[in-house]
């Protein structure tokens, strides 16, 4: 194809000029009055002049070829991180260490492209000595490096560390993506000194509410065999756990459960301290602080009958079963003296009846606004109960009392009932429902329905109503402690039943939060190298959220410090950052205005020390070495570090590339032919004028 192509382009060539010989011959051929030099020189004109307009018609584009030369692409990567200043070996002059890096730079930079990076928590150009960082990533500096130079003419990769990385994971599996040699220098020290940590804390991020717990400490010592520290536990800043640790070896670990007790609800903060060793290399790592979150979750449950039934006993060993319920049965009489304001769920076993029992505990139950679960059975007055309640009607009596097999809804979504659990329902045996429709006044969410022999009709067993944040249940039957049977039967690991009766009073006794002024932090702890992130939601009468009116928030933090934002309108809510707070425990007020009422809400959050830096005293000189043999690069002590500069240069990988670059141009963009053209026209014309030829 090259040949063709370098054929036609001659004969193109050889054209245009023959065109522009045949103008110039029948322009200039029959002027022999003219001096020869003259028509000799105004037919190389006309041929000139002619030959180029051709070659703009011929020739369009234009190949052009330039060559680009590119340096090796030389990259320093400094661990400023706090483990790098905090530990040094004996003999390392940091001061030295600085100059000769420098100088390395300036070295490397008269000959190479160099880029400088500082990394530890963050990324940022150029170096910086400080070792102020709380973390090391060196994973997020290669992915930033391969990022920022794909496809470039990477030579070598510098990095100065010691290895400990405690974000990130390990930069090794990251290392080929920039198929560059890495060169490291060996920084910290790999001698264990004289230490002692508190390693890790292992702990439930929830507790409930006067539970007991347990938090597990890892206790780590090095070069410490025989001596003995006291571990304290204190919640708030109050001691409530001390217990003595006998350090074993000089390179020891050891976990120890600490039981505590939920005493206070809300987020608490418990201190992990170990007494300090003689000429300890460090006292940072012997204390961390965990955070957890204390609920009451407990929630009292009466149940309200008439009588004794075996479906009460039912209810009452799938409620008992949960720590966080409160139960109390009352029955008869019982009832008068039950204040029902005690209560967060009330279940009415066959009540009203037809006995009449409660008589005066259920007007009092219709005036609290307390949610209930409705149980009906042969016992069940369906006329008063179509009056106690108005969003269930039952059209029937008490007279007719039918078999109802229950069969899952696979519409219902309110709680899970898994796919295994609904088969085992739908084999149980029936339960004795009152006959009659049932009408549903409201948005009912069925979870099971009635099959009447093997006919499955609409009729709801199991059911509930949420109406203006009350709500209901609803059971038509009774014999629960049939269910109990079946599944005995069946020789299920996990009872069924009881699943599903914790599932209906979970759901029933849980509150819904319809405040209409929300503000609440991103989460309960941040780290002090985070940004703190606060959020806050706004509803209107009609419960939709809105963010027209302006939010402020004052943070105040331990020793009284007050901090004034204004929250940054989102689509339809509000958010805050407040950038990085320091370390301690923090409190917030937010207000805001709505139809002229003040609306506040407060929380709380605490923003942790880091001390992962701490955690590791031993470089990891193997780590960095692993990193240079991978690559083919070689790692150096800090006293050595200028001779990387030889070795970069010996390298024939590390070489300046030429790039060809090849491009294709419109001959109309090329201003100059048109002046050439102009001037040949008007040098041909001024001859000719000259000399009367027009």
């Amino acid at each position: 194809m090259g040949d063709s192509f370098n054929l036609y382009t001659m004969m193109a060539l050889i054209g245009c000029l023959l065109l522009g010989l045949l103008f110039a011959y029948v322009s200039y051929g029959k002027t022999a009055h003219l001096e020869r030099k003259l028509r000799i020189g105004l037919a190389a004109l006309r041929a000139a002049l002619v030959a180029l307009i051709c070659g703009l018609l011929f020739f369009p584009l234009v190949k052009r070829v330039s060559y680009n030369l590119e340096k090796p692409l030389i990259i320093i990567g400094q661990d400023n991180s706090l483990s790098v200043g905090h530990i040094q070996p004996a003999g390392f002059n940091k001061q030295q260490y600085e100059k000769d890096l420098q100088a390395l730079a300036d070295q490397l930079s008269a000959k190479y492209e160099l880029k400088i990076y500082h990394f530890s928590d963050s990324i940022k150009a150029g170096f910086d000595f400080s070792n102020k960082g709380k973390l090391s990533n060196a994973t997020a500096l290669f992915n930033r490096l391969n990022d920022e130079y794909l496809n470039r003419n990477i030579g070598a990769v510098i990095l100065a560390s010691d290895g400990i990385f405690n974000r990130g994971g390990s930069p090794l599996y990251d290392l080929n993506k920039l198929k560059a040699p890495v060169y490291t220098i060996a920084l910290g020290d790999t001698i264990p000194k004289r230490d002692l940590m508190v390693a890790n804390v292992n702990h439930n991020s929830l507790v409930y509410l006067d539970n007991e717990f347990t938090i597990e400490v890892q206790v780590e010592a090095f070069e410490s065999k025989g001596e003995e520290t006291k571990l304290t536990v204190s919640e708030n800043g109050k001691t409530v756990q001390e217990s003595k640790v006998q350090i074993g070896s000089n390179a020891f670990a050891k976990t120890v459960p600490v039981k505590l007790k939920a005493a206070k609800i809300g987020l608490q903060k418990y201190t992990v301290q170990l007494s300090r060793l003689s000429n300890e290399v460090s006292e940072k790592n012997n204390a961390q602080n965990v955070f957890i979150e204390v609920i009451d979750a407990r929630q009292k449950v009466l149940i309200a009958a008439g009588a004794a039934h075996p479906d009460i006993a039912t209810i009452k060993q799938a409620i008992t079963g949960n720590k966080n319920y409160d139960l109390k049965v009352a029955l008869g009489e019982e009832l008068n003296a039950v204040n029902v304001n005690d209560y967060g769920l009330v279940i009415l076993y066959q009540l009203p009846d037809v006995q009449n029992h409660g008589a005066s505990f259920l007007p009092r139950l219709q005036q609290a606004n307390i949610p209930v679960w409705y149980i009906l059975g042969a016992q069940s007055d369906v006329s008063k109960f179509n009056q106690v309640q108005k969003s269930v009607n039952f059209n029937g009596s008490n007279s007719t009392i039918q078999e109802a097999f229950p069969y899952f809804n696979s519409d219902f979504t309110t709680f899970d009932i898994d796919a295994a659990s609904a088969k085992h329902i739908d084999d149980f045996d029936p339960l004795l429902a009152p006959f009659g429709k049932i009408t549903i006044n409201g948005n009912g969410l069925v979870a099971l329905n009635q099959r009447i022999g093997k006919i499955k009709t609409p009729s709801p067993q199991l059911l509930f109503l949420n109406e203006n944040g009350k709500k209901t249940g609803y059971l038509i039957g009774e014999g629960l402690w049939r269910w109990k049977l079946s599944e005995s039967k069946d020789g299920l690991t996990s009872s069924v039943v009881n699943g599903l009766i914790s599932k209906t009073v979970q759901y029933l006794s849980v509150k819904d939060d319809k405040r209409k002024f929300k503000a609440y932090p991103a989460k309960n702890t941040f780290d002090e190298n985070e940004n703190v992130l606060i959020n806050a939601v706004l509803y209107n009468d009609s419960y939709v959220a809105i963010n027209t009116p302006d939010v402020n928030i004052q943070i105040k933090n331990q020793e009284g410090k007050l901090y004034n934002f204004l929250f940054s309108r989102t689509e339809s809510a509000y958010q805050l950052d407040a950038g990085m707070l320091p370390a301690g425990n923090y409190t917030f007020i937010a207000s805001t205005n709505l139809g002229g009422k003040k609306q506040t809400a407060q929380g709380a959050f605490y923003v942790n020390a880091m001390i992962a830096e701490y955690q590791q005293t031993i470089a990891n000189h193997q780590l960095l070495n692993n990193m240079s043999v991978q690559t083919n690069g070689k790692m150096y002590m800090p006293q050595n570090l200028l001779n990387i500069l030889g070795d970069i240069s010996k390298n024939e990988n590390i070489k300046t590339l030429s790039y060809e670059d090849r491009r294709y141009e419109e001959l109309i963009n090329f201003k100059w032919l048109f002046v050439v053209i102009i001037l040949l026209l008007s040098l041909e014309w001024f001859f000719r004028k000259r000399n009367g030829e027009i």
